[in-house]
């Protein structure tokens, strides 16, 4: 009888704990729509959308003038993107336990999933530079999911960010292919399997295509990840006319659901075509 007693309390126990939590989460998940809805809602109130104004850099303690030196809400953010790689790299893994926790799984998980990527796609050869890949992935996943938090910055939405990302991996790839195989890095402009006769042209046609590689590395990025905050912001502004405010709700909350997805794939893409430059550089002739 004592045991039944003692297992039903348990039983209770557990059973209110799961409550208070699934309340206390339904409490988290009001309060961040609120959040949302406050950070993307227009000034003012009514049906005034600029959804543009989101992006503005401004300095970070205050004043107008903006230079090279002056830290800015950009600086922040990208600082606590970095921040947040290092804790999950150095502090989630810094017991390295036999059975590893949550933080050193997550570590594990995401470092086997991209070091498999950097080999499937790019091959060994391409596992020396496996570090710089890596850190570029989850800096673009820190900072795109980062940028989803009420009243933060989301740095991958502006050009300067991502064509510097971009333009780093062009450099990178074209130095090391001109490392790796001197002039026959240039046969990778030349069609050997394509007529002679169309092979010149080609070969120019390839050229450009090399060249525009850094614009759409970059555009791809920055473009989806703005896009979606300014859908949200239009969907916030809509939320300010009473009769379709369930509606404009309701939307933001899919589209915050498609934004989480769509800043771990966009991370994910711009990773895997790194990874496809790469292999162009180290293996021009296939």
């Amino acid at each position: 009888m004592a045991t039944e007693s003692t297992n039903t309390a348990e039983t209770q126990t557990g059973g209110s704990g799961k409550t208070i939590a699934l309340v206390l989460a339904a409490v988290a998940v009001v309060l961040f729509i609120l959040g949302l809805m406050g950070d993307y809602a227009p000034e003012g109130g009514g049906l005034s959308i600029d959804p543009m104004s989101q992006f503005e850099v401004s300095p970070l303690f205050g004043g107008d003038e903006l230079n090279w030196f002056v830290p800015s809400n950009v600086t922040l953010w990208m600082g606590i993107a970095i921040a947040a790689v290092a804790a999950l790299l150095v502090m989630g893994t810094r017991g390295r336990a036999v059975i590893p926790g949550r933080s050193q799984s997550m570590a594990e998980l995401v470092y086997g999933f991209v070091h498999k990527m950097v080999e499937d796609v790019a091959g060994k050869d391409a596992l020396p530079y496996f570090p710089y890949i890596f850190t570029a992935f989850l800096y673009i996943v820190f900072a795109n999911v980062l940028g989803l938090i009420p009243a933060s910055f989301t740095t991958t939405s502006h050009a300067a960010v991502t064509v510097t990302l971009a333009l780093t991996v062009f450099i990178s790839v074209t130095v090391i292919g001109f490392a790796k195989n001197g002039v026959g890095f240039l046969s990778l402009f030349w069609l050997t399997s394509a007529p002679l006769i169309l092979r010149p042209v080609l070969a120019v046609i390839e050229v450009i295509l090399y060249f525009a590689r850094p614009v759409s590395h970059s555009v791809r990025l920055f473009g989806a990840i703005a896009a979606g905050h300014a859908v949200m912001k239009v969907f916030a502004g809509f939320a300010g006319a009473a009769l379709i405010a369930p509606l404009a709700i309701a939307g933001m909350v899919a589209i915050y659901a498609l934004e989480l997805l769509v800043a771990v794939l966009q991370a994910y893409v711009f990773t895997i075509l790194t990874c496809v430059y790469l292999k162009d550089a180290l293996h021009p002739h296939h």
